[in-house]
């Protein structure tokens, strides 16, 4: 089977090679990974060679070097805001108890300088039951989703929508792992490799609205339209406001009500 170039191994050991290649200021020698990471302390250079060119093998995340291995440079984090493409997304599932949690219906959109470029729209067929709460609050019925493709029969033009595309999630500590739940049921032991951002993060560092920071609440703030991606253009508008120019500082940035477009969040809140 063929891996879509922006799915990456989810090895433990690969993400130990990464750690300390990361810890050595981005390569080390095969010795020392095959002592470090394989506890392999006298593995010789060719044994530690052949171990890591295995590990590694089609991991974009990695380039060998003669006797190193060093990680391929992502200048993602450090890059202006207005020239990242965002894939937004708007992800409803089935929660229960009885069963793992299943993706019902995946939507994105593309955000590239300042706007909304392009949607990706499917329901997706979960082979379970719809709980009767689920099809209330979200309007989606057992019927539509018989009709609908399976997550195996999409995933392949979800993955090329989504490309090498920062990741935008309202609460992505619980979106993101179900979309990588989902791709390693097709895909065992492979996930995501695209850097991600949490809209309801940023938010809390750049909103001071007392009503809180759900999707409901932030467009009310804002008076926009409900959805994720409209949310990150706000938002995306008060960190040009703050001079923040890429996503590194982005992540740490925390506005104060002499931030230039927090001052008008802060009196919106004094006023309520």
């Amino acid at each position: 089977m063929e891996i879509p170039r922006n799915l990456i191994s989810d090895s433990a050991l690969l993400q130990d090679t990464f750690d300390l290649l990361t810890a050595n200021g981005g390569r080390a020698a095969f010795t020392e990974i095959a002592d470090v990471v394989f506890r392999l302390s006298h593995a010789g250079e060719e044994l530690a060679a052949l171990l890591v060119a295995d590990l590694i093998r089609n991991d974009p995340r990695f380039r060998i070097e003669a006797a190193h291995l060093a990680i391929v440079d992502d200048d993602t984090e450090l890059r202006s805001l207005n020239k990242i493409d965002f894939v937004v997304l708007d992800v409803e599932a089935i929660v229960a108890r009885t069963q793992p949690a299943r993706i019902i219906e995946l939507g994105a959109y593309r955000v590239r300088d300042g706007q909304i470029r392009d949607d990706f729209q499917t329901l997706i067929n979960p082979e379970a039951p719809l709980p009767r709460f689920i099809a209330t609050m979200t309007g989606i019925s057992d019927e539509m989703l018989v009709a609908a493709p399976r997550f195996a029969e999409i995933v392949g033009a979800w993955l090329a929508f989504a490309g090498d595309a920062v990741l935008v999630a309202h609460n992505s500590s619980f979106d993101l792992p179900l979309l990588n739940r989902e791709i390693a049921r097709v895909f065992p032991g492979y996930r995501l490799r695209n850097h991600e951002l949490c809209t309801v993060n940023l938010a809390r560092h750049l909103v001071l609205n007392s009503d809180g920071h759900n999707l409901d609440a932030l467009a009310d703030h804002f008076g926009i339209e409900n959805t994720t991606a409209r949310i990150l253009l706000r938002l995306l508008d008060q960190l040009e406001a703050g001079d923040v120019r890429t996503l590194v500082a982005a992540r740490t940035f925390r506005a104060s009500a002499e931030t230039p477009g927090a001052e008008l969040d802060l009196q919106l809140t004094l006023d309520i």
